[in-house]
């Protein structure tokens, strides 16, 4: 019943005009930072560790901000899913350095974009799939129904979905090696031992995808950052360099660019990244716990 519940609550955000979804989802981020659950809690620990040179009351205000973006992330979101390309590309009001993107495209080697949780990521894909073929990996959610909205949201023309394990892998070599561009969220934390490294974030220690690093290697593809920053009437579309750092030939070198690269990003526009994300669980024993 709540699960039924939720989607059908999604479904009526998405159908609002993009300005009153957003104030709706705002206000419910609000609730969730009054109400200081779990997610203000963990924003608040991550901001901490993050951004330590910040006075309280500068960070406490950076954590209620998170939170109220977030909420229209999610109203956003289901906009995105709902809606066609056509209606996303109205939304778009600026476009920053897709040169940067268009070289990468011409060098023939493909094309590997990292999408941090930063703005709206779910604008992305179709943003990209406007440029050339997507393949993006997809880690469907526990619930069944909700797995069914966002898989059929997000399986638009010239979008491939390709799940989080070998053949999905597969699926994203294959892109790559035809020329193609692959989306990847690079501050999703990696299970213990399932290609992963420890490399700072702000500083910080945290578990890091070796996912990157070895497409890279394997098939000599160029990187860009691009996030979707939320701003009046829509969307500003960011695309940005990758750190240098992430094509060396040394893992742990090359993960740690990866890291420096979503930085880059999230200092762009810190208060729409998703600092309710766990980001340094699951590290080695010998690291002290962070939750």
């Amino acid at each position: 019943m709540k699960e039924r519940f939720a989607v059908w609550m999604l479904k009526l955000l998405g159908r609002l005009p993009l300005s009153v979804g957003r104030v709706f989802g705002g206000f419910a981020g609000w609730l969730m930072w009054l109400s200081s659950g779990r997610s203000a809690r963990i924003t608040r620990q991550n901001l901490a560790l993050c951004q330590p040179h910040i006075k309280d009351r500068a960070r406490e205000r950076l954590v209620r901000q998170s939170l109220t973006e977030t909420g229209k992330t999610v109203a956003e979101a289901a906009a995105v899913w709902l809606h066609s390309w056509e209606w996303l590309q109205r939304h778009i009001v600026e476009v920053e350095n897709d040169e940067a993107l268009k070289a990468a495209q011409a060098e023939g080697r493909g094309v590997l974009v990292l999408a941090p949780h930063l703005g709206n990521w779910e604008a992305i894909g179709p943003f990209l799939a406007s440029y050339a073929r997507l393949t993006a990996l997809y880690q469907p959610p526990r619930q069944a129904a909700l797995d069914k909205m966002i898989l059929q949201g997000r399986s638009k023309d010239n979008i491939d979905m390709a799940p989080t394990n070998r053949r999905g892998v597969s699926q994203l070599l294959k892109a790559l090696k035809r020329g193609e561009i692959v989306a990847i969220l690079p501050d999703q934390v990696p299970e213990r031992g399932n290609g992963a490294e420890v490399a700072p974030f702000f500083g910080q220690p945290a578990l890091t995808m070796t996912l990157v690093y070895g497409l890279i290697q394997r098939t000599g593809c160029k990187v860009v950052s691009v996030f979707a920053q939320r701003v009046p009437k829509g969307f500003k579309m960011v695309v940005l360099p990758a750190d240098e750092r992430i094509y060396a030939e040394d893992a742990a070198e090359s993960v740690a660019g990866l890291n420096r690269s979503v930085e880059d990003c999230v200092l762009r526009a810190p208060t729409q990244y998703q600092w309710e994300y766990k980001r340094f669980r699951r590290l080695p024993d010998d690291y002290a716990p962070r939750y």
